[in-house]
């Protein structure tokens, strides 16, 4: 008797094989995707907006649209010590100079890269001040941000000068022009740290009064000239000179010692009498 075969069911689950196929891809596919997007961002970031600022074409845009456009880009992201960034910096320093020049108020701002490498930017004190005061006046914060994102690209020590004509000035806030011009070097110093951001411990004030004129008092033109603040830019950074104390000398501090060597207490009420408005 023959035997019957039996008819074998057709499978229709094929499709999973295909399905798990696919899935097994995709997930490679976002394996290899995770693990390129893990790179370094920094590093990427820092290269990155190098290229663009050494791609950026040097013509200005029109000032009425970006009068002073310096510092549009983040300064952290970019690393000081790739090759020419320095000069870059320094040429987008003086576009933001020539771009302020345009304005009759900013017309007498002017640059000096001195043979040293020092970079002096002369500013008058109408620009940022009214007369016979030390408050920075609203219309030049715009141009002090435009400069402190180029000191933070720059990462060099500045110091701020203040500087004003011989005369006379005697108030209950400024008794003298010392006063007057320290004041300003200041509050240019505090504008550039406490609102955009320079380390203060790049930044020093100085104030010089009438002392350092750059022509004779002779005439009001001639005083207008030397009425003025100097941002000067450090191509070196300033020597640190801690105090030392020669042979024979003594901290005044430490307490003396006796000549066997046994430290020498100082009574109670001596201590007071030496501690006394007196003394």
């Amino acid at each position: 008797m023959a035997k019957h075969k039996h008819e074998e069911h057709e499978n229709h689950e094929r499709w999973l094989v295909s399905y798990a196929d696919f899935i097994t891809l995709l997930f490679a596919f976002f394996v290899v995707m995770y693990s390129v997007s893990a790179l370094n961002e920094g590093k990427f970031r820092t290269v990155s907006e190098s290229i663009r600022a050494a791609l950026r074409p040097l013509s200005n845009p029109e000032v009425s649209q970006m009068l002073f456009s310096v510092g549009q880009y983040r300064p952290a992201l970019r690393s000081p010590s790739v090759p020419g960034s320095k000069e870059i910096t320094v040429r987008r320093l003086r576009e933001l100079v020539k771009a302020s020049q345009t304005s009759s108020q900013f017309a007498l701002i002017h640059m000096l890269q001195k043979d040293d490498g020092d970079i002096i930017i002369t500013i008058p004190d109408s620009v940022l001040f009214n007369s016979g005061e030390a408050t920075v006046r609203q219309e030049a914060l715009s141009f002090l941000k435009g400069l402190a994102n180029v000191l933070l690209e720059l990462n060099r020590h500045v110091r701020v000068e203040g500087h004003t004509d011989n005369v006379p000035i005697k108030t209950a806030q400024f008794p003298s022009n010392w006063e007057l011009s320290a004041a300003r070097a200041v509050m240019v110093v505090r504008v550039l740290s406490e609102l955009y951001g320079v380390p203060p411990d790049h930044l020093a004030a100085v104030g010089y009064g009438d002392t350092r004129p750059v022509v004779p008092n002779l005439t009001p033109d001639q005083r207008a000239k030397n009425r003025r603040v100097e941002i000067v830019i450090l191509e070196q950074a300033p020597s640190v000179v801690s105090p030392s104390f020669g042979d024979g000398e003594q901290d005044a501090t430490e307490p003396p010692d006796d000549p066997v060597g046994r430290q020498i207490d100082v009574p109670p009420p001596v201590l007071n009498q030496m501690r006394s408005p007196g003394f």
